[in-house]
């Protein structure tokens, strides 16, 4: 990916977990790196294809004398996440936050914070089988497109399903849809669940009826596994009503561990109903 650097940028402003330092301000410095496809502008010469660096420079200023925060690391990534929303056909920043007069009885150069933030795309299985089962899921996906901090980019029809797990209880709405968003993993999973809680999912059998059901298929080609979350999800290779809403909007995304794109898996999955038949 092309990168834009904005080097050394000078502002000053009023951070710091001292009063002192929020009283007084002092100087600090802003490493920016942008990542974005140049082509486009390359080819027509034209800003408005491009980044203006010097909006971005003006953005960042704004915000860092606008706002007080104790640390760095809170500053950098409000600020990442500022700068890429104001910026969508940004897919990245890399920003480094220097405080070169810091309060520290002891000789130094320099103190700062560095990191990395994208765009992420994940994709997000929904369903419902309980009360009006499309309006849980339609509030869903207006509550992620309200969210400046996601894009829904595409979304499945619905499909009709029998229950899994053997449970007994009323057919299901599923779907799939898919997302840009700034969210890392945890959060969109803490984001999803409150979406449950709000439509009044009670979780209180395995498999069981649930209004709203949110599940993250896969996060950009990550594999994760934590007491709380796994990606990609589990067994989502033998659910026709996961496979056949993906393959709708998503039939050549790969799975990270199986390495079959959906299509292949949903084959794959069709075949195995006629060889048990």
């Amino acid at each position: 990916m092309d990168q834009i650097f904005i080097k050394g940028l000078e502002v000053f402003a009023n951070h710091g977990v001292y009063k002192e330092e929020q009283e007084k301000g002092q100087k600090f410095l802003v490493n920016a790196t942008l990542y974005f496809d140049t082509a486009k502008a390359g080819r027509s010469d034209e800003l408005t294809d491009s980044v203006d660096y010097g909006k971005v420079c003006q953005l960042i200023n704004d915000f860092m004398t606008q706002y007080r925060m104790n640390l760095l690391e809170t500053i950098a990534n409000r600020l990442a996440r500022k700068i890429l929303m104001a910026y969508p056909e940004l897919e990245a920043v890399t920003l480094e936050i220097e405080k070169p007069q810091a309060p520290i009885p002891l000789p130094f150069d320099n103190v700062s914070v560095k990191i990395h933030r994208s765009w992420h795309t994940a994709f997000i299985a929904f369903g419902s089988n309980m009360g009006d089962r499309m309006a849980y899921i339609n509030d869903a996906i207006a509550n992620l497109k309200a969210d400046m901090r996601c894009e829904v980019k595409k979304v499945s029809k619905f499909v009709e399903s029998k229950p899994y797990g053997g449970v007994e209880q009323d057919n299901f709405y599923n779907g799939v849809l898919e997302l840009r968003t700034l969210l890392e993993p945890k959060e969109l999973l803490e984001f999803l669940q409150a979406e449950e809680k709000h439509a009044g999912r009670v979780r209180k059998e395995h498999w069981g009826p649930r209004t709203l059901d949110l599940d993250i298929l896969y996060f950009d080609d990550m594999v994760i596994e934590t007491d709380s979350l796994t990606i990609p999800h589990v067994d989502m290779q033998y659910r026709d009503f996961v496979l056949v809403p993906l393959n709708e909007i998503a039939p050549y995304k790969r799975h990270p561990l199986i390495g079959l794109t959906t299509k292949e898996m949903l084959r794959k999955l069709k075949d195995s109903y006629v060889t048990q038949k």
